[in-house]
């Protein structure tokens, strides 16, 4: 029997037995957090753009070279044993061949790729935006699994069917999982009956926990930089208190 490659047991990973434990995926920022999560017994990592960003002295929205941003990401890879999906952003302007080549190269599983435009926080154009992930599923396969982060909570109208007419477009493109990050909680229930793809969700400090989520229908929990802001709020405090 074949065994299966990275990619294909991270997708594995998104089938849910029990609907109060939705997949659990820590946003890391640099090797070293990344073990520690990993050392604390998280089976998939993923990195966040706007983390990194600040550990490499940059703001978040597209601003990191794109260079430094893989190379980041690669040093994360390198430095634990569990599969790590990277977030890029919006692609920083690579072409689909190019983000593929750029991900197997850095050693990550998924990547995140969002629908409005890094600089500017325009939302797309969604059927432009799904011919272009049609373009990204192709290269890249069954070799990583794409998760189509959706943004009309955050810049768009904020209506539940906006997010489903995208989720649907992008399903239809290839994507593996869709993200309307910052969907207000009463909204998952309706996204996640209307679409047949795992919807990643992300929990915000005072919003409800991974397994509250998961009842919703929730097939993986991510964190972006609210991990990397509490870390940063601890070295403050450490800061301050070298009397």
């Amino acid at each position: 029997m074949r065994s299966l490659t990275p990619a294909e047991s991270f997708r594995r990973m998104h089938e849910r037995e029990e609907p109060a434990s939705p997949l659990i995926i820590p946003n890391v920022w640099d090797a070293f957090s990344a073990r520690v999560f990993a050392g604390a017994g998280h089976t998939v990592l993923a990195t966040s753009s706007a983390a990194v960003a600040a550990v490499l002295g940059y703001e978040d929205g597209g601003h990191t070279p794109v260079d430094e941003m893989f190379a980041a990401i690669a040093r994360i890879t390198r430095a634990v044993d569990v599969p790590v999906t990277a977030d890029i952003e919006d692609g920083y302007g690579l072409s689909p061949r190019e983000i593929v080549d750029r991900l197997l190269e850095a050693g990550v599983v998924g990547c995140n790729l969002e629908d409005s435009v890094a600089a500017s926080g325009e939302v797309k154009d969604p059927l432009r935006h799904a011919d272009w992930l049609a373009e990204v599923s192709v290269a890249a396969g069954d070799r990583i699994v794409l998760n189509a982060r959706i943004d009309t909570f955050l810049h768009g109208d904020g209506s539940v069917e906006s997010a489903v007419k995208r989720a649907r477009l992008y399903a239809e493109a290839g994507v593996d999982c869709v993200y309307p990050i910052l969907a207000p909680t009463e909204c998952l229930p309706d996204i996640v009956s209307c679409v047949d793809r795992p919807v990643n969700a992300l929990r915000l400090p005072d919003g409800p926990t991974s397994a509250e989520l998961g009842t919703l229908g929730v097939a993986r929990v991510t964190f972006g930089h609210t991990l990397h802001r509490r870390a940063a709020s601890t070295v403050l405090d450490l800061a301050s208190d070298l009397t």
